[in-house]
């Protein structure tokens, strides 16, 4: 084995790349998953424990060669770059104005502000780190509610619970705690759930919840709302359609879902060819969640909703992978609304 090393180190010495591209195909050679280390690595485990020591001295050898000749050849091709942009025009002259690029997340979130803002509604903001209270238990969470458990929250504490904020709608009880009814109000943020990264999730979103408290508020108002809203964001012919559903904190409560608006209803990939797509929960206020925050569950009702700002975003430019709005690549930002 010994041997096989050392002939190797005398090829890694003598190797030769013109460009990147060989300088890639050389470390994959040797570095790669399937390259030359790893299988010796693989080798050296079935060789004697007499051997290992010295046979283990011209392993890092090899390893060691490899990257120095990497490194050779990469400010060997640098310099040689730095050549040949010496031969271009320098009095040319450059635009150093480039217009940045609002996130995307950005951009729909303020229109989806100001859509509520125009009918009235407040926007309100609270703490990403919250008490058991606030995030749970004000809202109706049971004690034995599957949310409340590690894979779904990330806990900072425990016995008294401190965790980072799973919803926003923390904010809304303690919007209700200190403000009288009537309350019109929304709440963008950000929140965090212990989820595995994908395309179609992510452990940190963001969202925006409203909330409506007042005397004789009936289910037909919460309904023409999301229209109004659904309409305004995706189009004035935009359907909407009203699923039953369960949450903690409403009752009736309801999945919303608008006609597709990539096929216009008739079926696609992104619809799952049902021609309808599912944009945000919502409901009337249970009342036990009015009482818990100090309303008179008697005298006034409401109704809530929450939405994903990323799930919208992805519907609204057709984008496919989430990991995209956080990995801050340039040729994705700049492809949105430019200011200056």
């Amino acid at each position: 084995m010994i041997s096989s090393i050392q002939r190797y180190i005398n090829e890694v010495n003598n190797e030769n790349a013109l460009d990147q591209n060989g300088i890639e195909e050389i470390r994959i050679k040797y570095l790669g998953k399937k390259g030359i280390l790893n299988e010796l690595f693989e080798q050296f485990k079935t060789i004697p424990n007499s051997e290992k020591k010295e046979t283990g001295v011209y392993l890092n050898e090899l390893k060691t060669a490899v990257q120095n000749k990497l490194l050779i050849l990469k400010e060997s091709i640098g310099s040689d770059e730095l050549n040949l942009a010496s031969d271009k025009d320098l009095t040319q002259p450059v635009d150093f104005n480039l217009n940045g690029a609002r996130h995307p997340l950005s951009i729909v979130r303020n229109q989806i502000v100001q859509i509520f803002q125009g009918i009235g509604y407040s926007i309100s903001e609270g703490p990403e780190i919250e008490d058991d209270w606030h995030n749970f238990s004000a809202l109706n969470f049971p004690q034995d509610h599957p949310a409340r458990d590690m894979q779904d929250t990330f806990f900072i504490e425990k016995n008294p619970d401190i965790a980072l904020r799973t919803h926003t709608s923390s904010v809304q009880v303690r919007i209700m705690e200190k403000t009288p009814p009537p309350i019109r109000t929304i709440s963008p943020g950000r929140v965090f759930r212990n989820e595995a990264i994908s395309a179609r999730a992510h452990c940190i979103f963001h969202q925006v919840e409203g909330l409506y408290i007042d005397k004789n508020v009936s289910f037909a108002e919460l309904k023409q709302t999301l229209l109004y809203f659904a309409r305004e964001m995706f189009g004035e012919h935009t359907q909407i359609r009203l699923r039953p559903s369960y949450f903690p904190f409403t009752e009736p409560s309801a999945e919303m879902d608008i006609s597709c608006n990539i096929c216009g209803g008739s079926g696609c990939n992104i619809c799952k060819h049902t021609g309808w797509v599912e944009i945000l929960g919502c409901g009337m206020v249970d009342p036990n969640v009015l009482e818990n925050c100090g309303i008179d569950s008697k005298q006034y009702s409401g109704f809530a909703f929450g939405m994903g700002i990323e799930r919208i975003t992805m519907l609204k430019y057709q984008i496919k992978d989430l990991r995209l709005f956080f990995e801050n690549d340039i040729r994705f930002l700049q492809q949105f609304e430019t200011f200056i």
